[in-house]
């Protein structure tokens, strides 16, 4: 039958396939916005920051531009009675500021630029400052319009040239921040979309997992409510058997072999009077007889041991107080019983499934316990019947309480009136063993 065999197949593979490919998808979700922010830090160092690094360059650069453009409109205004040269200073100070603002614009120049781009400022401040010294030297030499000549035609003209130069870089640089800012823009409202997605397919992928793992439980604990229900059927059928061949096996001693011996005593003490008084035959007849009865005597003591029948006669309480003083005698061990509540009858399966915890649980004292002393305590309530067996011994090792085949027998047929044993230790140390059974199950039907 595949369909029953498919519904006792373990979740476990699936489940762990389903963790494999969870763990797989967030290490790849975490290597792409890895790889996401990565990009972004080096967007926003390589271009932003360069960019705006730049920027206050050039900002430098055409401030220094605008005061040669200023110095030049005085020299050439001549309104004051300076000469030429004494603005040599001025230059000399403006010129040393500039070239370090070209030298540091070109390291912090973005990566975009070409060589040829990035050497136009340099290449044309280098002439700016030829054309300087030769005013200059005109100047120096003597020739103050000729100098004033060169502003006009050169100077100024590769001054503006600079400017403009600038002010395109400084166009270029916050054309290329905007990009970049909508780049980063861009960027953010991606990754914020993938973890949306993200967060989706997970919370889809633990609803189907959870969905998968409570019909899975529902199975398997259907499955094992079923192997329960067919454990407790076998273990009472199990229990019947046992119970209906030992009550077989004991009448047919106590009947069959019982009738035998008592046969065979008579058939000897017959035979004993019809010998003569001193005969030696006599005696040896009189000394089977004495083993005839002996036996019988055994029969009848296993018998009991078997299937005491006054359960069935007499009932739980009378038959446990017979067996109890058998067991002291033959085990050895002093019992103190104790009885309490107004009795009630119980008979059939009831008394005998009572009857054989206690017998068990008494064994048990006699071969693991150690001691000379138990306590059997018999509650009658007006809900049901409380047995209590005590010994202060040994006590039993945790593995045997749960493994024992004596223990598991106990438990069932506890199971099997609908109520509880448990297996304590008292305060004094030792084992006590507690059944519990409602008293609806020890009618003649329980069991």
């Amino acid at each position: 039958m595949p369909t029953a065999k498919a519904s006792r197949r373990s979740p476990s593979a699936a489940l762990f396939v389903g963790l494999i490919i969870t763990l797989a998808a967030v290490v790849a979700y975490s290597a792409y916005i890895t790889r996401q922010i990565q990009g972004l830090r080096e967007l926003q160092n390589n271009l932003v920051n360069r960019n705006r690094q730049d920027s206050l360059q050039l900002l430098r650069i055409q401030n220094d531009l605008n005061s040669l453009a200023l110095a030049m409109r005085d020299m050439l205004d001549n309104d004051e009675p300076y000469p030429l040269t004494a603005w040599a200073s001025q230059f000399h100070r403006i010129r040393t500021d500039l070239n370090d603002a070209l030298k540091n614009e070109e390291q912090v120049a973005v990566g975009t630029r070409t060589p040829e781009q990035r050497q136009y400022l340099s290449n044309m401040a280098t002439q700016f400052w030829d054309a300087v010294d030769r005013m200059f030297a005109l100047a120096k030499n003597g020739k103050p319009e000729e100098a004033r000549n060169q502003i006009r035609l050169t100077l100024q003209a590769r001054q503006q040239a600079l400017s403009t130069a600038v002010a395109r870089l400084l166009v270029q640089n916050n054309e290329s921040e905007e990009q970049a800012a909508q780049r980063i823009a861009d960027i953010y409202q991606r990754v914020q979309r993938q973890v949306y997605l993200f967060l989706t397919a997970t919370l889809g992928a633990i609803l189907l997992t959870s969905l998968y793992l409570i019909r899975s439980n529902r199975m398997l604990f259907a499955q094992l409510a079923e192997l329960s229900e067919q454990r407790s059927e076998l273990a009472q059928k199990l229990i019947s058997t046992q119970e209906s061949t030992l009550r077989h096996v004991s009448r047919e001693l106590h009947d069959e072999f019982g009738q035998i011996l008592t046969a065979i005593g008579s058939m000897l003490a017959r035979a004993g009077k019809q010998i003569p008084e001193n005969s030696p035959l006599r005696s040896d007849l009189r000394e089977v007889g004495e083993v005839a009865q002996q036996t019988l005597e055994k029969v009848r003591s296993l018998s009991q041991a078997l299937h005491p029948m006054m359960l069935e006669e007499s009932g739980l309480e009378n038959t446990l107080d017979w067996y109890l003083p058998v067991m002291e005698r033959q085990s050895g061990i002093h019992i103190s019983y104790e009885k309490s509540g107004e009795p009630f009858e119980v008979n059939g399966n009831g008394a005998i499934h009572v009857y054989r915890v206690l017998q068990e649980a008494l064994n048990n004292v006699s071969r693991h316990a150690g001691v000379k002393q138990a306590w059997v305590r018999l509650r009658f309530t007006s809900t049901g019947l409380n047995l209590e067996v005590e010994d202060h011994g040994s006590g039993i090792a945790p593995t045997a309480m749960k493994k024992g085949i004596g223990m598991v027998a106990m438990r069932e047929r506890a199971e099997l009136l609908g109520g509880t044993m448990e297996v304590g230790k008292p305060s004094q140390g030792g084992t006590v063993v507690r059944l519990a059974v409602p008293r609806e199950s020890l009618d003649g039907h329980a069991g």
